[in-house]
């Protein structure tokens, strides 16, 4: 797919190359900080409790709550790495950086650790959020009524034309692996997209310059697109992918991410119509709470069962000790 990122509402009266540009972050780990006994994070937190059945619990679903706080996040191995050891010693977690550090000082950010294996296999890992983010979802809970806050900037960017630059800013250990950022768009394309190799020691910024993108606009294809009721664009984190070669050593890699930051062309320039579409017909309000109520019951539907898995583990950290037998020689 040549380019997986097209303008969907450019009309033809762009004046000038840039005019509409947009610098944004699609993510920053340093504000995905838990906090509570849940370690939740507040603004992301959806409560799932409503796709449990009543054999559950109030207490239960008490705890059927679930956000895009660091920890929550996961570590997938390819099939040939995904041995219970090599899953266990790849995790997720939230690294603190020192008050005195050259950058980011007091912030924390995500802690990446991946256990390739020892022999010789190409490899990768997937460090994914807990759920798929939902793009139209307003979020559940508490919270709603307080901030009415939704995920743009944790992990979604709406309104997205032809993406120009994508910045990834991690501190690497002078591993040879190598990183990609898979995304995804409105239409459930997915494109990955290749950042650089981590072999460099501190705070580095790696950059993804897109080789399709006509920074003239005398150069590009100008259409004109119908504008209502078409659903803005957007750009979806679906994941960060860690690679290892089969050349390369194996075993425990660690790594630090920032944040994500994107430079992109506005698909639809606001035109402050006459009248207000939405409010006429409800098409987009409409179809977004389908696509949310959607998102939603599957996340709820995949927390549920998690959660009755939980409640199966042993509890046992091991056996009980036996009762002695001295002096009790017959």
């Amino acid at each position: 797919m040549k380019r997986f990122f097209t303008i969907l509402g450019v009309a033809l009266f762009l004046a000038n190359s840039g005019a509409f540009a947009e610098q944004a972050t699609l993510i920053d780990f340093a504000k995905l900080v838990g906090s509570g006994d849940a370690g939740l994070h507040a603004p992301t937190t959806l409560d799932y409790s409503r796709q449990a059945g009543s054999a559950y619990s109030a207490e239960d679903k008490a705890k059927m709550k679930i956000s895009l706080a660091i920890p929550s996040w996961e570590i997938n191995l390819a099939s040939s790495s995904r041995t219970v050891e090599n899953q266990t010693l790849s995790f997720i977690t939230a690294a603190p950086v020192k008050a005195d550090a050259a950058k980011y000082a007091g912030e924390t950010v995500m802690g990446v650790r991946v256990h390739f294996p020892d022999f010789g296999v190409n490899s990768f890992a997937l460090i994914r959020p807990p759920f798929t983010i939902p793009a139209y979802a307003t979020l559940d809970g508490d919270q709603t009524a307080k901030t009415g806050a939704q995920f743009d900037g944790y992990g979604i960017l709406k309104n997205v034309g032809v993406v120009k630059s994508i910045q990834i800013n991690i501190l690497g250990r002078n591993f040879p692996n190598g990183l990609s950022l898979l995304l995804e768009n409105e239409l459930g394309e997915e494109q990955e997209i290749f950042m650089g190799y981590l072999n460099f020691d501190g705070w580095k910024s790696l950059t993804w310059n897109n080789p399709d993108y006509l920074q003239s606009v005398r150069n590009r294809e100008l259409k004109i697109n119908a504008l209502y009721p078409r659903s803005s664009p957007f750009m979806k984190l679906k994941g960060i992918i860690i690679k290892r070669d089969s050349a390369q050593e194996g075993g425990d890699i660690v790594s630090y991410i920032k944040d994500i930051k994107v430079i992109y062309d506005l698909a639809v320039v606001d035109r402050n119509a006459d009248v207000d579409d939405e409010a006429v017909w409800g098409i987009l309000k409409k179809r977004e709470e389908a696509a949310r109520n959607f998102e939603l019951a599957r996340l709820g539907n995949l927390q549920v069962l998690r959660a009755l898995e939980d409640k199966k583990k042993a509890s046992e950290s091991g056996f009980d000790s036996p009762a002695s037998t001295v002096g009790t020689v017959k």
